[in-house]
């Protein structure tokens, strides 16, 4: 063999070992490096809290790190589109409020919230609770109704900004009670419900986070829970379904979503490590302890789930007039 035979015979390896490499790489089981998993609101919270959860115990049974990035701003809809342009090989994941689910009817967003991304898993369920001021003279949700008829446009109610869960659950309360109240948008939750316990205004709409301590103080007065079921931290507290307007639901939840287009072993995989993770006994108790109710759902349930939000606030946000920005 002389020279030139040699060169090419030893290229041949080269490019056979190449491709034999690619291969083994892409049979390599997932995950087979460090995962990303984007936060869509600032640390502290509820939906970084759970993030980091998961993060924490998927690294602990998969011999990976999962590197937890907070990318807060507009809504949420900064973490998500960097996952919507992230590569779709399991490698970039996010955890996002219900938020996700409100911004493609406020904003005109830069990728298909139906198609760029993917949910994985509804993680949990941060419930919401009806509260009015001491002073407002209503026991129940019937009694508020009453009180509220009488008074049509004069009552006041506060939520953490326009277009926020807090602003559409009362006005879908609103629609559904048949009353008439005014909204007084603040800059976040906190500036909300000090001026609710102020009794500058009448009602708000918030977690059971942000208001339990108070309402369990005698500062506020806790009515009723917003979602379909009643929530395992207020056991005894009825839902607005159970109080006069059946039908109402309104949730506040906080869930996982991948890139479009990643492969649905990599996404079920995933989804089975979430609901392992949010249903084990330890975790549970810590997630109720916080106010949250552990989820965990399927990945079909929470594309079905997902699918419903958007269509239920694009409704909401539509007859209330809401300006996309």
């Amino acid at each position: 063999m002389d020279t030139r035979d040699r060169r090419l015979a030893q290229a041949a390896v080269a490019t056979l070992c190449s491709i034999a490499a690619a291969g083994a790489a892409a049979q390599a089981p997932w995950p087979a490096k460090p995962i990303r998993m984007l936060i869509a609101l600032a640390p502290g919270g509820g939906v970084d809290t759970t993030g980091r959860l998961l993060a924490q115990k998927m690294s602990e049974r998969w011999g990976q790190p999962v590197v937890v990035e907070n990318r807060p701003g507009a809504g949420g809809s900064v973490a998500t589109e960097m996952l919507a342009r992230a590569a779709p090989d399991g490698y970039t994941m996010l955890t996002n409020s219900s938020g996700v689910a409100i911004t493609p009817s406020l904003m005109k967003l830069s990728f298909d919230p139906r198609k760029d991304i993917v949910p994985v898993s509804l993680a949990v369920i941060s419930p919401g609770v009806m509260v009015v001021h001491p002073s407002v003279p209503v026991r129940s949700v019937k009694d508020f109704i009453a009180f509220a008829k009488a008074r049509p446009g004069d009552l006041l109610y506060s939520s953490s900004g326009n277009g926020t869960g807090q602003h559409l659950a009362a006005e879908l309360f609103s629609q559904m009670a048949g009353v008439k109240m005014s909204h007084v948008p603040y800059k976040g939750t906190a500036p909300s419900i000090t001026d609710l316990m102020g009794g500058r205004v009448s009602l708000s709409m918030a977690s059971v986070v942000s208001t339990r301590q108070f309402f369990e103080a005698g500062k506020l007065r806790a009515l009723a829970v917003l979602g379909a079921k009643r929530t395992p931290a207020l056991p005894k507290l009825p839902t607005i379904a159970e109080s006069g307007v059946p039908g109402y639901a309104y949730e506040n939840w906080y869930g996982v979503f991948m890139p479009g287009r990643t492969p649905m072993d990599i996404v079920l995989k995933t989804q089975q490590e979430i609901t392992r993770i949010v249903n084990d006994p330890e975790i549970e108790k810590k997630l109720v302890s916080q106010g949250l109710d552990p989820v965990g759902s399927t990945h079909a349930e929470f594309v079905r789930f997902y699918e419903e939000e958007l269509v239920k606030n694009g409704k909401l946000i539509a007859a209330i007039n809401m300006e996309v920005r």
